[in-house]
């Protein structure tokens, strides 16, 4: 077992971030599980909505901030940086900026989760969205140990409902 249990709970100085929480799907389950949690998200509603939930556990250690991954300010030293199919959505110079951001952050063994698109995403093309090929994503990850790398194509639907063509990466990758 690594020091840093995802499956169990957050030891003292465990912290993590959710990046692009929305509504709270993944920071829920952070919080359930004892974690301190800084939530950030770009749409103030986003947030209201996820310190609202019913579910948010009594006393849970939230810190909602309403900031674009651009100039979210992300916390040192954190256990975990999750981004769940948003860190993508920053133009190609700001993801990169935002993504060495992120290194900077995790601490030595801290792991970052998350998905970035394919080039073969059906979205690609738009402003302001970053694809990646297999190899780029592989080199930007390049000082993290992969645990999960898993690339996936499938036509799906967006959550608005829309038809869509699905190149994802996904990941799970502990920083040496």
């Amino acid at each position: 077992m690594s020091a840093l249990d995802l499956a169990g709970a957050p030891r003292p100085e465990d912290r993590a971030a959710d990046l692009g929480c929305g509504s709270g799907r993944d920071a829920i389950e952070f919080l359930r599980r004892g974690w301190p949690l800084t939530a950030i998200d770009a749409e103030p509603e986003a947030l209201r909505q996820l310190l609202g939930r019913p579910d948010l556990p009594s006393g849970a250690s939230v810190h909602a901030v309403v900031a674009r991954h651009e100039n979210a300010p992300l916390p040192e030293d954190l256990a975990i940086v999750n981004s769940s199919f948003s860190l993508p959505l920053c133009a190609p110079p700001d993801f990169d900026r935002v993504w060495r951001r992120i290194g900077r952050a995790l601490r030595p063994g801290g792991r970052f989760c998350g998905q970035w698109y394919g080039e073969r995403d059906s979205w690609n093309g738009r402003a302001g969205i970053t694809f990646l090929a297999r190899s780029a994503a592989l080199e930007r990850l390049s000082g993290f140990e992969l645990e999960l790398f898993e690339e996936e194509e499938t036509e799906g639907v967006t959550a608005h409902g829309n038809t869509k063509h699905w190149h994802i990466f996904h990941i799970v990758a502990r920083k040496r």
